[in-house]
Order: C-alpha cells, then structure tokens, then sequence
C-alpha cells in the first residue's frame, strides 16, 4: 500500500510557539493533533509527504507542483526566523505525477525554494518526526470546480498506488475565517454553518464526496474558507479505499475554523 497516511490540518502560524507566544496555549487540542500525526509518520516510515496547499502557487485553471530538489522555511512575515530547515524534494515521483497527470489536466511546474506558509506551518510541525521525508507540494486550480479537484485526486492516486514508496498525503486547510466578529475575514452566520455541515458529512463516509459536491458555491464563498479544495483533492485520492474520518481536533479560539482530521485507511 503507497498511501500509508491521509489527513487535514490547520495551517495557523499561532501553532509554532514563537509566533503564538500566548496564544500558543489556547491551541493544545490542535497541537496535540499535530503530535499524533507526527507519531504515525514515524511510525508508518513515511517517506515522501505530498501536501496540498491552498497558498501555493496557484492560478485560475490549472494545478501548480513545486518540484524544487530543495525546499526552505522562512516565516520572516510572522516575525520569526527559524533555524535553516532544508527539505529535499521528490524530483522523481513529482515528475511522474506531472507526466501522468498532464495530458488530462492543466499543470504549471514550479521550482520554488521558499515554501509558501500553507505548506511550510505543517511541515515545520512535522519535520523533527520525521526530518528525512522527502515533499512535493501541490496547489489546487483556483477556479476549477470542486468536481476537477476530485477528478485530480483520482488521478493522483494512480501515481500514489504505483510508487513503491510509503506515501503521507495531506490537506493544508482551514475552514471558515468568518466565525466571530473579531475574524480576519469578519462574520458571517454562514461560517460555523459551513463548519458543522463540513464535519458532519465526513462522519458518513459513504456518502461524504456525492454531499460535498453538492455544496452551493455561494454557500462556500459566503463561509470564507481556504481548506476545501485540498480536502476534495485528497478524497480523490482515497477512492480506493475504505476510510474512517477520526477528528483529532476542532478548535475555533481566534474566530477561524481549525479542524484537525486523521483518515483511518483500509484497502477494498
């Protein structure tokens, strides 16, 4: 089995402790998430991370991979400068993903060394689990329908099921940013509905890609999210298989939606 691990996270710079500083502590349930994702990376020997990000390189109708040998941390625009974090890329399976994917869909090859804060929050937490995880990330069409993000996953899990590596692939998402008056996005009574419809429909596994699809695109406009086209790329991906959604974590402290999802995988 390739695809070893599946799950969504949070991307909040608030979960590294020098950007939170005080407000690092108001986020330990999702911290805690973090940690038990990180175990299972170890603990499955993971060794390529694809990770979908929302604030990659992105464009309206086509699909961006970054395929950098090497890619870096920098959260300088959150006031923090880490130690040098290099990871290596995966120039070979992201190759294979971009020549078995390209004749069905637009793609844009990126060479990016600094990694975008969707995809540098979770791997920064994740790293020292596992510092030697190889990365490709990936970045959703921004304009394409939630039906062309599924279809990319099936796709994608092609590629995924005939790698010979043990492969994680996770969602880089938040949902609403618009739960409370002091949001970053304000507030809109859409927001936590869009959140509890969300989590509901991954507690039915069945039937959870046939309700999301059918989402009002106003309705997920009006909530303000950044996570669903990521998490609709991964349930492609996971079509083969039997799945239990285990929520490791909900929290909505600074107004956002930040849900912390490990997808239990069983082959059909």
């Amino acid at each position: 089995m390739a695809l070893a691990l599946a799950a969504l996270l949070p991307h909040s710079p608030l979960l590294i402790p020098e950007i939170g500083r005080t407000n690092y502590d108001f986020l330990q349930k999702t911290i805690e998430a973090y940690e038990q994702i990180g175990q299972a990376l170890q603990t499955e020997e993971i060794e390529t991370i694809i990770i979908i990000s929302p604030h990659a390189t992105a464009a309206k109708d086509y699909f961006a991979i970054n395929i950098a040998p090497e890619m870096s941390i920098d959260f300088k625009d959150f006031g923090f400068i880490p130690p040098r974090t290099v990871l290596n890329g995966d120039t070979v399976l992201a190759d294979k993903i971009q020549t078995t994917l390209r004749p069905n869909f637009s793609l844009q090859l990126t060479s990016e060394s600094l990694l975008d804060s969707g995809s540098a929050i979770p791997l920064y937490l994740l790293h020292a689990y596992l510092p030697d995880a190889k990365i490709i990330v990936i970045s959703p069409a921004a304009e394409l329908t939630l039906d062309d993000q599924l279809n990319f996953g099936v796709q994608l899990r092609e590629v995924i099921k005939a790698s010979p590596k043990k492969i994680a692939l996770i969602a880089s998402g938040d949902l609403s940013h618009r739960l409370q008056k002091k949001s970053p996005d304000g507030y809109s009574p859409k927001g936590a509905k869009f959140d509890n419809r969300l989590i509901e429909y991954l507690t039915a596994p069945k039937a959870t890609t046939t309700n999301i699809l059918k989402l009002d695109p106003k309705f997920i406009s009006a909530a303000g999210e950044c996570g669903l086209k990521p998490l609709v790329i991964l349930l492609g991906a996971l079509t083969e298989f039997s799945w239990q959604a285990e929520v490791l974590a909900y929290q909505t402290d600074f107004g956002v939606g930040y849900l912390s999802v490990n997808f239990q995988l069983h082959e059909e």
